[in-house]
């Protein structure tokens, strides 16, 4: 079996009020396309929790107090070639000081038997 990774899905969580904005930006700079269709993302509602620290300067919440968030989690495909630039343009525009950003390989089904 050859393994070649030349596309990536990337998942970020990401406040209500931003999701729109921040799926426009990353499919305006290439990522979410699947064959011939573009803007390909798919999002889930969670709840995010964190508790900033006193060097924090959190969009939500408060210092050293448990924060829980209703988020939506963004998941969209990108090839290899164009990560940075989507990585770039997502940490532009997420309101998050430090978003959780999962960047997973994926196999392209041409590679199995």
């Amino acid at each position: 079996m050859s393994i070649n990774i030349s596309r990536v899905k990337i998942f970020v969580t990401i406040p209500l009020e931003s999701v729109e904005e921040v799926r426009t930006a990353v499919c305006e700079v290439g990522a979410g396309i699947i064959g011939d269709y573009t803007y390909c993302t798919s999002s889930t509602k969670s709840v995010g929790t964190f508790i900033p620290n006193d060097n924090a300067n959190p969009y939500i919440g408060e210092k050293n107090s448990l924060e829980f968030v209703e988020e939506e989690k963004l998941e969209f495909v990108c090839d290899v070639d164009k990560v940075k630039t989507v990585i770039s343009k997502l940490r532009k525009i997420h309101p998050y000081e430090e978003p959780a950003i999962d960047i997973i390989p994926l196999l392209n089904e041409k590679s199995f038997k």
